[in-house]
C-alpha cells in the first residue's frame, strides 16, 4: 500500500516540476512581442478540429461519455473566451500593425487549468464512478482543448477587428 502512496506522490511531484519548467520558460518569453496576423488566426483550431474530428469518427465516445464532451467542449469554449480576454493585443498608431504579448494571468490561466485537471483527475481517479474509461477522459480532454483554442482565437480576432476599425477612423 505504501509504495503505491509513494507512487502518487512521485507522478504528483513530477507533474509539478514539468509545469514548474514550462511556467518559467513561458515566464521569460512574455515581454516578447509578436506581431499578431488576423488572416492566420483560424489555422491552429482548424486544424486541432481536424484532429478532433477524426478522433471522434475512428473512436467515437459511448453513452454518456458523448454528454460529457459536450459539456467539456462548452467548458473549453468558456474558458478560452476568457483565455483570449487575457491576451494583450497592441496596435500600431501609424501602420496598424496588430501585435501581441502573452500576459501574466494567461500564464497563470492555464497554470490554474493544468492544476485543476490534476486535482480532478486525482478525485475521478479511475473514471469508474462516472463509468467512464480513459478513452472517454481523453475525448472529454480533447473537445474541452478544441473549445478554448477555438474561441479564444475568435475573441482575439474580434477584440482586434474592433481596434483596427477604431483606429482607421481616427
Amino acid at each position: 500500500m505504501q509504495a503505491h502512496e509513494s507512487q502518487g506522490w512521485i507522478s504528483y511531484a513530477i507533474t509539478a516540476v514539468v509545469i514548474g519548467i514550462v511556467f518559467a520558460i513561458r515566464w521569460r518569453r512574455m515581454s516578447v512581442v509578436k506581431p499578431l496576423k488576423l488572416e492566420r488566426l483560424w489555422i491552429f483550431p482548424a486544424l486541432y478540429a481536424a484532429v478532433t474530428l477524426y478522433m471522434f469518427v475512428m473512436y467515437p465516445p459511448h453513452g454518456l461519455a458523448w454528454l460529457f464532451c459536450a459539456l467539456a467542449l462548452v467548458m473549453g469554449a468558456a474558458l478560452g473566451w476568457q483565455r483570449g480576454k487575457l491576451m494583450r493585443i497592441t496596435i500600431d498608431p501609424d501602420s496598424h500593425a496588430l501585435n501581441t504579448t502573452s500576459s501574466p494571468a494567461a500564464v497563470l490561466f492555464i497554470v490554474a487549468i493544468v492544476a485543476v485537471r490534476t486535482g480532478a483527475r486525482a478525485m475521478i481517479g479511475d473514471g469508474h464512478a462516472l463509468h467512464l474509461d480513459a478513452f472517454a477522459i481523453t475525448d472529454m480532454l480533447v473537445a474541452l482543448a478544441l473549445g478554448l483554442f477555438t474561441t479564444q482565437r475568435i475573441e482575439m480576432y474580434l477584440r482586434a477587428k474592433r481596434m483596427l476599425e477604431t483606429a482607421r477612423v481616427r
